[in-house]
């Protein structure tokens, strides 16, 4: 590896890469909800420039707070020179895997929940009445809830989730859930709270899934899917488990569109 590129590497990990010796100019670049950085604007993307002086005595965090995060960093020709990032592109090549830590506060989880058979046997007349009174797909919730507790009513996670929707204290102090480990309650407020997501993300069901998992904060912050590998790893869950269940429900699976145009059947705080 060459000395400017282990640079670079060491510019990463510190969460930004370098672009001249007494400058530095990253750009911070979101396509189909994912994030990179690179030393220069990504064609396809959406790209902000960073910059900041090269002898500060803290260099930027660029990405936020991470999960445990493994990536690569990429190498390619562009306009007649060469450009390091983390996406891979067409004419890249590898230089080297990464890994980076995060925070041990975010409240990404993967869930406690795993793919599997359809369970439409658990709740059912819990999660009709929350699909009725929300407007929101009766099979997304399932979806969730799956991912989330695995239905299990009692469920606790390391993050201090609750319940058969893994309610975080917040949203449960701002839902009014009276009992979060009653199957009903849970159920209730998670669906109140993902009519507000989706109204949100107007109808984005991946921002959706990965709000309800890192936060809103997170995904405004990383203008899309947050880099964390653990809400990665539970849209893609949550998404597998929605076409499983409109399936089993013998419903053909929703476009995007058709869940932007959809509206609540009544208001939701």
């Amino acid at each position: 590896m060459s000395r400017h590129a282990a640079f670079v590497m060491a510019g990463l990990l510190a969460l930004a890469v370098p672009a001249a010796l007494d400058a530095r100019t990253v750009y911070r670049c979101v396509r189909n909800g994912t994030v990179s950085l690179s030393t220069s604007p990504e064609p396809g993307s959406r790209c902000v420039a960073r910059h900041f002086d090269d002898n500060a005595a803290k260099v930027p965090n660029l990405w936020g707070q991470l999960g445990t995060v493994k990536g690569t960093l990429y190498e390619r020709q562009q306009d007649g020179r060469t450009v390091y990032g983390t996406r891979k592109l067409p004419g890249s090549k590898p230089v080297l895997a990464f890994t980076v830590e995060t925070p041990k506060s975010s409240s990404a989880h993967v869930g406690l929940g795993r793919i599997g058979k359809p369970r439409l046997d658990m709740f059912a007349w819990q999660f009709k009445a929350a699909a009725k009174k929300t407007g929101v797909d009766d099979a997304w919730l399932r979806a969730i809830a799956h991912a989330e507790s695995g239905f299990d009513a009692a469920a606790l996670s390391p993050k201090g989730a609750q319940g058969v929707m893994q309610l975080m204290p917040d949203v449960v102090r701002e839902y009014g859930v009276a009992n979060p480990y009653s199957s009903s309650d849970s159920i209730d407020g998670g669906a109140r709270y993902l009519k507000a997501l989706m109204r949100h993300y107007k109808g984005d069901l991946e921002l959706v899934a990965a709000a309800y998992n890192a936060g809103i904060g997170a995904v405004a912050h990383f203008g899309g899917v947050p880099p964390y590998a653990e809400t990665q790893v539970y849209v893609e869950k949550v998404q597998a488990l929605y076409a499983r269940y409109r399936a089993a429900m013998g419903r053909p699976l929703r476009s995007a569109e058709t869940v932007a145009n959809e509206r609540p059947t009544q208001s939701v705080p």
